[in-house]
């Protein structure tokens, strides 16, 4: 009796830990937690079962396996990519994605690995993309071909189970030399807009003097105002003796009177004049 209650008592303190820990593990790979954001794409035995989750989701130790997928939209870099335009202008490109996996399934079966398996894709694309603009199209119209790679992409990643929502272009990166060209483009597009709204400006001005001399030409009398109010103006500005040339239409009258009264003379310059009448 002594010896039989000397050995189980060892054995008792090793078998129970045993014990203990097998259930800990057995629980562990039995029990999966969920977030609400996450996925589980089960495989029994290697082949697709089902998607589950989110919450508790029970599996079969050592015959069901689980992986985890992250259904929250995901903001990957585009490193700098070197990229030629269509007027032959080389520069570089990043840019920044964003993509969710809408499908589970598709995401871990058709791809090996989703996230460089898109990020690889949406630098192709880009480079793609771009090298079919010519570069004011890539500084002026950015949206439209933000939208152009997004469509691009969203439409390869489909069948991964990857929804692309957006691409954003944040940096197109010149040359020195083609920063400089650009800078007297555009200096040279100013003056040129400068120029033409200054002739655009003198010629206004010039159809408005003509149409003010037709509206004089046509009134003598505005005319005649306009002499006095010029007269009146610089007396009125500075004190001195000003030779103003005589409106021929303000004397035309007494030229008038003046031709009728030579009319009356005789041909060798003799005047005619009434004899007295006799008493």
């Amino acid at each position: 009796m002594s010896s039989t209650s000397v050995f189980a008592v060892p054995l008792y303190l090793y078998v129970v830990p045993v014990i203990l820990l097998i259930i800990l593990i057995l629980a562990k790979s039995t029990f999966k937690i969920l977030r609400e954001y996450e996925r589980a794409v089960v495989f029994t035995l290697g082949r697709f079962q089902s998607v589950k989750g989110p919450g508790l989701v029970l599996m079969v130790p050592w015959v069901q396996e689980m992986i985890r997928v992250d259904l929250r939209i995901q903001v990957v870099e585009i490193p700098s990519q070197d990229v030629i335009s269509r007027d032959n202008v080389s520069m570089k490109v990043d840019a920044v994605l964003y993509f969710n996996v809408v499908n589970p399934e598709y995401a871990i079966i058709q791809v090996q690995d989703y996230l460089p398996a898109t990020n690889m894709l949406a630098q192709t694309t880009l480079r793609s993309v771009l090298g079919q603009h010519d570069l004011d199209d890539m500084l002026s119209e950015r949206k439209k071909l933000n939208t152009d790679v997004q469509a691009i992409l969203d439409s390869q990643t489909e069948t991964w189970g990857i929804k692309v929502s957006n691409v954003e272009i944040r940096t197109v990166e010149l040359t020195e030399n083609m920063v400089k060209a650009i800078a007297k483009q555009a200096e040279a597009e100013r003056d040129r807009r400068a120029k033409i709204i200054h002739a655009e400006a003198e010629f206004q001005a010039a159809q408005t003097l003509v149409n003010a001399a037709k509206i004089l030409g046509s009134t003598p009398a505005a005319m005649q105002l306009r002499y006095l109010q010029t007269l009146t103006e610089i007396g009125a500005e500075q004190n001195s003796t000003v030779v103003f040339p005589m409106p021929i239409d303000i004397i035309r009258p007494f030229l008038n009177i003046m031709e009728k009264a030579d009319k009356g003379a005789l041909p060798n310059g003799e005047t005619t004049t009434k004899a007295p009448l006799a008493n």
